[in-house]
């Protein structure tokens, strides 16, 4: 008796499953969640986050990024004509944080090349933190959302052997069923999260690097221009 009890038990189950593939998309992402149980909105929670802080630094990049190689011709040009002024200017007219430290090293054009250094390395170790403000969160949640997620498998598992254990024969395929989708949900969001997240952060995490690499690089570009036009005035006063 328990015996057939249990296989129509398991045949419902079955029966629902298949009625389920008419929902729609949205009613199938509700069940999805319901399903998963409590740990699931803990990863959505995290995921948006880390989307969050994702979409923020995205936004900051299109501010803080620069044509560089345009900006250093045209500082080049101003700087071969004498014309540090307007180099300056060409500088504060744009919010880049290139266009900043190439502004704070014209300024002083006139004097040492160790001071121009000093003034490029000190707003260099200023700009620098700016692009890597937030970048570990990002990572942060894509780690924590595979956490959230082994923790709703393991609540799953657990679930299902105290329903094999305890539960009537009536009530063992539903209690099961019920565990079993509580793991597989909230660990296939828990991917889905790291995934995407893990995924944003290495691009936005390039397109830091890069940022920096080219302040550096225009940098260096900058000291050689001016140590080269100082000597050039030298030698004409000398002459």
């Amino acid at each position: 008796m328990e015996t057939n009890t249990a296989t129509q038990a398991a045949t419902d189950a079955l029966s629902s499953a298949v009625v389920q593939s008419d929902l729609n998309f949205f009613q199938w992402a509700a069940k999805f969640m319901s399903d998963g149980g409590v740990f699931m909105w803990v990863i959505v929670a995290v995921w948006a986050v880390g989307l969050a802080v994702a979409i923020e630094r995205m936004k900051r990049f299109r501010t803080y990024d620069i044509d560089g190689a345009s900006l250093m011709n045209t500082i080049r040009k101003f700087v071969v004509g004498n014309e540090m002024a307007a180099a300056i200017q060409a500088c504060a007219e744009s919010n880049s944080l290139l266009a900043l430290v190439m502004k704070n090293g014209l300024k002083r054009a006139n004097q040492t090349k160790d001071q121009v250094q000093d003034s490029l390395e000190a707003t260099i170790l200023e700009v620098v933190p700016k692009i890597e403000r937030r970048l570990p969160t990002i990572a942060l949640m894509a780690n924590v959302s595979t956490l959230f997620g082994l923790l709703g498998t393991i609540q799953g598992l657990i679930a299902s052997f105290a329903a094999v254990a305890n539960a009537e024969a009536a009530e063992k395929a539903k209690l099961l069923a019920m565990g079993i989708a509580t793991a597989m949900n909230t660990t296939a969001l828990g991917l889905i999260s790291a995934i995407t997240l893990m995924m944003i952060h290495a691009y936005v995490a390039g397109r830091g690097e890069k940022m920096i690499k080219e302040i550096e690089e225009n940098s260096v570009k900058l000291m050689d221009l001016l140590g080269t036009k100082k000597a050039y005035r030298q030698d004409q006063d000398a002459a």
